[in-house]
């Protein structure tokens, strides 16, 4: 992978974690334990993700995360717990990505790692925040479904194609900040009603 590929896959890496964190690590780890994606020589630092204590953990907490997430009020709970662990961990994922012998870009891609995980993360909770408060359970159920199967769609496009991904990526976040500002507006006017 150049250059351009590598910022992509830590774009689109660090977006899916703010949606699956547990799920892109194990992902991630497993495809390269099998030996689906081959590393190049400078991303030595992601093997650490195809260790068995590190699949262990990051497949049962998806495991966890996959049920969690179709209860409504355990799922608003959930995405409370992680809304410093995602960005955190999408921060992580871009920067083991990226040149680790120049600064520069260690600092840049551990920002926008953050802040793309942050952002996704941020319009996820958003939008379940909306969902969860219907009084029927189906919704949730959907709307968990869905980004479970867009999530797990995304990274295998990010690793079979990384500019792709990052272009989808791109669209995603410029949705996810139409529901924050969305979820923002209808917040005021409940509030105002009151």
């Amino acid at each position: 992978m150049g250059g351009v590929e590598l910022l992509a896959l830590a774009a689109s890496t660090s977006l899916l974690a703010g949606w699956r964190l547990y799920l892109v690590t194990f992902v991630t780890g497993l495809s390269m334990r099998l030996g689906w994606i081959a590393l190049p020589e400078k991303l030595a630092a992601l093997d650490v993700l195809a260790n068995p204590w590190v699949l262990v953990i990051a497949g049962a907490a998806a495991l966890f995360e996959f049920f969690a997430d179709k209860i409504a009020f355990i799922d608003t709970l959930w995405d409370g717990i992680n809304t410093a662990i995602r960005p955190l961990g999408g921060a992580l994922l871009s920067l083991a990505i990226v040149d680790p012998g120049d600064p520069v870009w260690q600092v840049a891609a551990f920002l926008l790692g953050g802040g793309a995980a942050f952002l996704s993360h941020s319009g996820k909770a958003a939008t379940r925040a909306m969902v969860n408060t219907s009084p029927e359970p189906v919704s949730n159920m959907v709307v968990s479904t869905g980004e479970d199967i867009a999530t797990a769609g995304l990274l295998a496009l990010a690793i079979a194609n990384p500019i792709a991904a990052a272009l989808i990526a791109l669209i995603l976040v410029l949705a996810s900040l139409w529901l924050i500002l969305s979820a923002r507006r209808l917040v005021r006017r409940v509030l105002n009603r009151s």
